[in-house]
């Protein structure tokens, strides 16, 4: 058996394993993060939870955390998820609208202010998306209207009032296209690319020019606006050519200007590229259209995965172009391995005989560079099936 032959061995082997390995799992399809639990979508539609439940977030039945294994809520239909900061709301294939968890300013929009650890229904039909922000919730349906729930000290639900509503309460009556809920402000976006923003503004984070705070919607930008993702006190967006843009709270660099200024008017973070956008507390992520991943901000537990703990202050690469392997067969029978994962982290080559079971020898350790690339190199034994992989080391 030659080189060529058993490489091709090699990789068809480790398809039908992983394949086998796989066969009759449901992939994830959708998470959300909340303050201490998490939910997740597997592609049948079943809702899965795990992490602190003090208030009932994961709508179990009890109020136990659960940090063993992921427990099925929900065995079907749910297509979408959301996480504020104690509670959580769902959407069924129906269009129905569920909620569980904290319900002291009546974010659960049940008409009450009490706390529930089951799913309870909110809305019977004809919701289409929800965001979820630490005290209050918002959704859309069918017809394009926005409708919030919750607190509202700052404005936040966008109702002409400071009063906080236990029940779903219509704020705009139509073209809503897109929503967003920082902890006390929210973000929409309309049929026709504008932005508008309501609620707090002391650090600028609606994006208005002021640090005022505002209990109406308030047009931010006029058009062309793609995307929306706002947390704690900052707000980001993107523009249909790609721009990312960022507004508020900078005190850790979250914004990715190269300051830790506050801004209270859209700033142009990256000219073009990007696709889609998330943020965190005081960090922000965003993906570019080659699926690079870029963060920015605090990082004082890691959460930027660029090996430190050193914020930063303008967009770090974390990630090359996905993760993925390349093989290449070299003239003197070696195999060269390149490989795209994190900058600056350390990688290990092994080597099998074989997968039943798998003895994996460690062959060569090495970092990639600052774009996440390395490459190894190495002599499969025709005589035997080599089996390789390459796996992340601590430094």
């Amino acid at each position: 058996m030659n080189t060529k032959q058993t490489l091709i061995q090699i990789c068809l082997l480790c398809a039908a394993m992983l394949q086998s390995l796989t066969s009759g799992a449901q992939p994830v399809t959708k998470v959300a993060a909340g303050y201490g639990h998490s939910l997740f979508l597997k592609s049948g539609g079943s809702l899965w939870g795990m992490g602190r439940n003090w208030f009932g977030e994961l709508g179990d039945g009890t109020y136990n955390n659960t940090n063993q294994r992921p427990e099925q809520i929900v065995a079907s239909n749910v297509i979408a998820i959301a996480t504020g900061g104690f509670h959580s709301l769902f959407l069924k294939s129906d269009g129905s609208l569920w909620a569980m968890g904290y319900n002291s300013d009546g974010e659960l929009g049940d008409g009450t202010f009490n706390n529930t650890n089951q799913p309870e229904q909110i809305v019977a039909s004809n919701v289409t998306a929800i965001a979820a922000a630490a005290f209050h919730s918002l959704f859309l349906k069918s017809d394009g209207s926005l409708w919030a729930a919750g607190r509202n000290d700052s404005g936040q639900l966008g109702d002409g009032t400071y009063n906080s509503t236990n029940q779903p309460k219509k704020i705009v009556d139509c073209d809503v296209t897109a929503i967003a809920a920082g902890d006390f402000h929210s973000l929409f976006l309309k049929s026709d690319g504008s932005l508008w923003a309501m609620g707090d503004n002391t650090s600028g984070q609606l994006g208005d020019g002021t640090y005022n705070n505002t209990n109406r919607p308030k047009q931010i930008v006029a058009s062309n606006v793609t995307a929306i993702a706002a947390r704690e006190f900052h707000s980001l967006f993107l523009k249909s050519d790609g721009s990312l843009w960022a507004m508020g709270w900078n005190s850790d660099g979250q914004l990715g200007d190269g300051t830790t200024n506050n801004i209270f008017r859209p700033e142009q973070i990256v000219a073009s590229g990007v696709t889609a956008i998330a943020s965190g507390y005081l960090h922000s992520l965003f993906l570019r259209s080659d699926g690079s991943l870029w963060a920015t901000g605090d990082n004082y537990y890691g959460q930027l995965g660029d090996g430190t703990y050193n914020n930063t202050n303008r967009p770090e690469q974390i990630l090359a172009t996905f993760n993925q392997i390349s093989v290449q067969l070299l003239s003197d029978v070696s195999v060269r391995l390149s490989f795209v994962g994190i900058a600056r982290a350390n990688y290990a080559l092994d080597r099998s005989f074989s997968l039943l079971p798998a003895n994996w020898m460690p062959q060569a350790t090495n970092p990639a560079d600052s774009i996440g690339a390395l490459v190894f190199t190495n002599t499969p034994d025709p005589a035997t099936n080599n089996f390789w992989r390459i796996r992340s080391v601590l430094p």
